[in-house]
């Protein structure tokens, strides 16, 4: 998986979430937690979901046929979206329903483990931070300087990164929710403070879950280059004698690392063919050294008409009186 993909997060957050996963469910097994049982299915859930995005790194590698001719880069965006949809219904739907249960038939935790989910709590709250700590770290490696968090998950066209940073930060939430719940329990003796922190867990996972799925259908549909990279595209055709004008533009992204982009170029009319290949071998190598992602480039050459833009002046359509 390329740098972008965030692999270390993705392995870190994998067995992070699998040590946890085992202690979570002991610890609801001896305490009978509903709420250890609602994170301990959500460590579940996000040690497949670091599962699919591995596959969906290791599928997307896969070279370019007949019948995928631009390749197998946008299998990234498919997996993150099960991911989405697995965190939406094994973790949030099934966290909501066992709070309601544990509402309608309340039962107070073992007297003899009552302890237990807590250090077991205290335990994943340092494990997860190191795995956001890690998450964070790949993530700097590619935000752009000064973009913000918000800004980073919703432009990234590697879905790897912005998927773990939202598992990450949703876990480490939820575990202080699963705290708040048993302490409170363990405190008052009421269990239902245990219920309402597995509601509170479940509605945070259906909300992250909503967000990844906006923003993976997004990518899915097809995004074109962000406004950064597409001005640099503009300039690089440009900046330079060969292209009389830029008539029309389009970008398209076919894999978190790859762009394509096709563009219709003016040039002289009487310029000999020889000439304008040429001409277009400089371009594209001036938009490939401006943005390394533009691997795929399609461009048309043509002849420039003033009068086919989209807002000719008055007088190319108004025909004027004798008189």
């Amino acid at each position: 998986m390329s740098a972008s993909g965030g692999g270390k997060a993705i392995l870190a957050a994998f067995l992070a979430n699998m040590g946890i996963a085992l202690a979570k469910f002991i610890a609801w097994f001896l305490s009978g937690s509903a709420s250890m049982l609602a994170e301990a299915i959500h460590s579940v859930a996000d040690s497949c979901n670091q599962l699919l995005l591995m596959l969906g790194g290791r599928r997307a590698k896969k070279a370019a046929d007949r019948e995928h001719p631009f390749g197998y880069g946008r299998e990234r965006y498919v997996y993150a979206f099960v991911v989405s949809i697995i965190l939406f219904s094994v973790g949030g739907l099934f966290a909501i329903y066992e709070g309601v249960e544990k509402i309608t038939h309340p039962h107070a935790l073992d007297e003899k483990w009552w302890w237990l989910p807590i250090v077991v709590l205290l335990v994943s709250i340092v494990l997860e931070g190191f795995s956001l700590r890690t998450a964070v770290r790949e993530s700097n490696h590619v935000r752009a300087k000064g973009q913000s968090w918000v800004a980073f998950v919703r432009r990234a066209k590697a879905p790897e990164l912005p998927v773990v940073l939202l598992e990450d930060v949703g876990a480490l939430t939820g575990l202080c929710f699963a705290l708040l719940g048993v302490g409170l329990t363990v405190i008052t003796g009421n269990s239902l403070f245990d219920a309402l922190g597995t509601l509170m867990i479940g509605t945070l996972l259906i909300v992250i879950a909503i967000i990844l799925g906006v923003e993976t259908k997004s990518l899915l549909v097809g995004e074109g280059a962000t406004d950064a990279d597409h001005q640099r595209i503009v300039d690089a055709i440009e900046d330079g004698p060969e292209v009389e004008k830029l008539i029309h533009i389009k970008t398209l992204y076919l894999g978190p690392d790859e762009l394509l982009v096709a563009a219709k170029l003016g040039f002289a009319s009487d310029a000999p063919l020889a000439h304008v290949a040429a001409d277009i071998d400089r371009v594209e190598a001036r938009v490939r050294e401006a943005v390394p992602a533009a691997r795929v480039i399609y461009f048309e050459p043509d002849i420039y008409r003033p009068g086919d833009d989209p807002t000719p002046p008055t007088s190319e359509f108004v025909i004027t009186s004798s008189n």
